[in-house]
């Protein structure tokens, strides 16, 4: 399994300022025996911009771990926690560079490891997490990428549970199509009876008028008759 990236910069670069504090305590030296410093202040100031510009590369290559997902939020914390520490040791090399104050402590205390090989952690990291303490770069990255594998399988849990929601929805939606195209067959259904029903109505009241109109013509029909046999009939 390839090492990771940012592990491989990181590593580079505590021994990049390990050796800048190494410089500094040389030219330090020199100077307190009255010696040259040119070339050593030279070298000094040129590993402070290679140490800058791997703190640089290594916010770059966190930010894209972060925002791709290839580690988790507290994985990222932690790595973030790590380059503060480094971005502290860097201010604090080129204040003692500078012979701003007194010279750091810190860097003091790591020069007694002398030219030996560092093994993670390394003697500037801050006091890890229990979940990761005692665990070598292959260890936590397969400790990191078991947590991704968990959180694929929960997201996948509920991609399934938003498509069958989803899929419960089309269908309660087809439903009430289904509904409403029966409720428009009724109201269409409606309004046909209504419109009979007027139709009939006016035949009645038509049928109404004209068995009026013809009741009264027989009665008048029927005067008629009587006046005339009245005239007409001879009187005794």
């Amino acid at each position: 399994m390839a090492p990771d990236p940012w592990f491989s910069t990181y590593d580079s670069t505590c021994q990049t300022a390990q050796e800048i504090a190494e410089k500094i305590q040389q030219r330090n030296q020199y100077e307190r025996n009255g010696e040259n410093t040119t070339k050593l202040t030279v070298t000094i100031r040129a590993l402070l911009q290679k140490l800058k510009e791997k703190i640089a590369l290594l916010k770059d290559l966190l930010l894209r771990a972060v925002s791709t997902h290839q580690i988790t939020q507290l994985e990222g914390d932690r790595r973030q926690n790590l380059l503060d520490d480094l971005v502290t040791r860097e201010r604090l090399l080129l204040a003692s560079f500078k012979n701003e104050g007194a010279e750091p402590e810190l860097i003091r205390s790591s020069l007694m490891t002398g030219g030996a090989k560092r093994t993670v952690p390394n003697p500037w990291l801050f006091e890890e997490p229990e979940e990761t303490r005692g665990l070598g770069f292959d260890e936590i990255r397969q400790q990191q990428q078991q947590i991704i594998q968990e959180q694929d399988a929960g997201l996948d849990a509920l991609s399934s549970i938003i498509s069958r929601q989803k899929q419960m929805g089309q269908e309660i939606g087809n439903e009430l199509d289904e509904q409403n195209e029966i409720i428009d067959d009724l109201t269409n259904l409606v309004e046909n009876t209504n419109e009979k029903l007027r139709t009939e109505t006016r035949r009645v009241n038509l049928v109404d008028r004209k068995s009026t109109s013809c009741g009264m013509i027989m009665v008048i029909l029927l005067l008629l008759v009587a006046i005339v046999v009245v005239a007409v009939w001879p009187t005794s």
